[in-house]
């Protein structure tokens, strides 16, 4: 997962973090949210918004065997 940097970022993450424990946090179309992972993937998105850099999901690597 990718991890929030100081700053604007840990604030939005916070902040919308905050919003989904307490039953408030709503995805575009309206509904509630109700999974943790979509929680994190709207605070992690609302945070780039703002302008915070915040790094991508690393990529999975093939391993030879």
């Amino acid at each position: 997962m990718a991890k929030a940097r100081k700053g604007k970022g840990r604030r939005e993450v916070r902040k919308v973090m905050g919003e989904y424990k307490r039953g408030a946090l709503h995805s575009s179309s309206g509904r509630k949210v109700r999974k943790r992972k979509q929680a994190v993937a709207i605070a992690l998105s609302e945070a780039r918004r703002a302008g915070a850099r915040i790094s991508r999901k690393g990529r999975r690597r093939s391993h030879a065997r």
